[in-house]
């Protein structure tokens, strides 16, 4: 397939704007269009559970800068459809033509509550709007509770205990554990209670509607009877992919947008960031979805060589890179999620607050971690592959 003229991005996340600039920088002068659905310029959402949250950076601090010259970008405008074969994007502004499509539409934070319920307005903390919405009820509240203890769950508590609010955790399973492995996750929940945070594991969680003057939701109860009250809950349960526009289609949707090796969904069509799974030749079981903010940069830039250079673009091997900011302390980690047993170190002392841990021992390494130390990430990942 010859190389486009006319490329639409469908979303406005870093994967969006990663692609064009790629695109841009291999020299492409064609036609781009980015389409998306928030009215605020491409931002990252990084910041947002830590210093936007804490107070301590304005909202507009999280913008990504401008696009490249001679982009178009079109605010508030949602794909509702897609026609592969007429080579169109339905959208609630109208039709947008292409021949060559980049799909970064992303996720949506997973909610707890009834969809449409007209008591169950749940908090959750995804895009700028939803960090200001909460910001505003963090105001005016003294205790919070955190449904999820993943990353992001972990770090809106740890904001909230140094805004000064009594915080309680909620979770399936023990917080951090399908992250970090039980080794680092319990030291980190140690570092969470010495803090005040209230952590607590439950087999079944379910958000109680809010009441008729205060539709947002104040309580859960779980599996074995107890409730959890506070001023104010926030759901933090992972994210769903925005792919119910495709539908349709004739790509591949099952849970995400299924990507070849060069983030390929179909002719003159890619797909970058949370949307994507990664569909890896000969396999049906490997294939995955990684939420990262690494992955999405990585899989965008493939992404858009593949649209201009088709085989001759690389193939996108995942980092496995991944990082968090909570309690006081610096977390890096490269390699497989969730490594068991005791780490080997390699650099520092964990007692003292600062490592380098590697599992499960100095010489077979499938999981680094560096700890409240300067290394930076290149260095994480020759350490992963066994080299200084």
């Amino acid at each position: 397939m010859s190389a486009p003229r006319n490329v639409v991005v469908v979303g406005g996340s870093i994967a969006a704007v990663t692609a064009v600039d790629t695109l841009r920088a291999e020299g492409f002068q064609g036609r781009v269009t980015v389409l998306s659905e928030e009215g605020d310029p491409p931002y990252t959402r990084v910041p947002l559970s830590k210093g936007v949250l804490a107070g301590r950076q304005p909202p507009g601090d999280t913008d990504l800068g401008g696009l490249p010259s001679g982009v178009e970008l079109r605010l508030g405008v949602r794909a509702t459809g897609l026609d592969a074969g007429a080579r169109v994007v339905r959208t609630t502004e109208g039709d947008v033509p292409f021949d060559g499509l980049v799909i970064a539409s992303g996720a949506r934070a997973r909610r707890l509550g009834v969809p449409g319920h007209p008591r169950a307005r749940e908090l959750v903390l995804r895009s700028r709007a939803d960090g200001l919405a909460l910001s505003d009820r963090l105001a005016h509240a003294s205790s919070v509770l955190v449904v999820g203890g993943g990353f992001l769950g972990m770090e809106i508590a740890s904001t909230c205990c140094a805004l000064g609010k009594q915080v309680t955790v909620v979770d399936i399973a023990p917080p951090l554990d399908a992250l970090v492995g039980p080794y680092m996750g319990a030291v980190v929940r140690e570092l969470a209670e010495q803090a005040g945070v209230v952590l607590a594991v439950a087999d079944k969680v379910t958000l109680l509607a809010g009441s008729d003057t205060d539709p947002y939701p104040c309580a859960v109860s779980t599996g074995d009877g107890r409730r959890f009250e506070a001023d104010v809950v926030v759901t933090a349960a992972g994210d769903v992919p925005n792919i119910e526009w495709l539908a349709g289609s004739g790509l591949r949707v099952d849970r995400g947008v299924h990507v070849d090796e060069r983030c390929r969904a179909a002719p003159g069509i890619v797909a970058a960031g949370d949307v994507a799974v990664l569909d890896p030749p000969g396999s049906d079981s490997a294939w995955r979805r990684i939420p990262t903010w690494t992955n999405a940069v990585e899989q965008a830039r493939v992404a858009a060589l593949a649209l201009l250079h088709g085989d001759d673009a690389p193939v996108h091997r995942p980092s496995r890179y991944g990082w968090t900011e909570q309690f006081g302390w610096d977390l890096k980690m490269v390699g497989a999620a969730a490594p068991t047993g005791e780490p080997a170190v390699l650099d520092g002392d964990l007692t003292a607050g600062q490592a380098v841990l590697a599992w499960p021992d100095a010489d077979v390494r499938h999981t680094v971690m560096a700890v409240n130390h300067p290394t930076p990430p290149a260095r994480l990942k020759r350490l992963l592959r066994g080299a200084v």
